[in-house]
């Protein structure tokens, strides 16, 4: 790498590491790279690999291409929009029960959040997750009925229920449509 580049981006990276009130050792959790790399790279010691580079911009969110311009460049705050005719949607089969995904992707088995719209007498039952795995279920309208391991509880629009969600579970609207906001939490 050219002295003036390594110069300048071990400027820019030692630059934002500070703003964000960070220590090399903070840094090196975050973004993966050891703590002696990063001193290095901050002393224009070493090169970095496009890996090593990106996971610090992702690290101090900092656009990667800011690096070697006119200097770091905060990435947008608003990190994705999806709007709702592109929202993921699962149907339950025939059970009148729909599931919106709002979570991102990469969440999946840490929090998973999804939008349950019931038709009246509609149902999700679901199988038993994987071990520690609780569901936290907040109603917005209607009267549902949630049932964890045989045990059922209505729950009211407004109301939340927290449920152990290893075991056979199910979440059933009581004659009329409803709509639920549940989040997956895991072990």
């Amino acid at each position: 790498m050219n002295e003036d580049i390594s110069a300048r981006l071990a400027t820019r990276l030692k630059e934002a590491r500070k703003s964000r009130s960070l220590s090399l050792e903070a840094l090196a959790r975050l973004s993966g790279v050891s703590r002696s790399m990063l001193s290095q790279i901050e002393r224009a010691e070493s090169s970095p690999t496009v890996a090593i580079l990106w996971n610090l911009t992702q690290a101090l969110n900092i656009d990667f291409s800011g690096l070697l311009d006119g200097g770091p460049k905060e990435r947008s705050p608003i990190r994705e929009v999806i709007r709702a005719d592109q929202t993921p949607v699962i149907h339950s089969q025939g059970q009148g029960c729909r599931i919106r995904i709002l979570s991102a992707p990469e969440t999946v088995g840490e929090t998973e959040i999804y939008d349950l719209v019931f038709d009246a007498d509609g149902v999700l039952d679901s199988e038993p997750h994987r071990s520690g795995c609780m569901e936290n279920l907040t109603v917005f309208n209607g009267t549902l009925t949630v049932t964890a391991d045989g045990v059922s509880e209505v729950v009211n629009e407004g109301d939340t229920v927290r449920y152990v969600a290893d075991r056979p579970h199910s979440i059933r609207a009581n004659g009329q449509a409803g709509r639920a906001l549940l989040i997956v939490t895991g072990s």
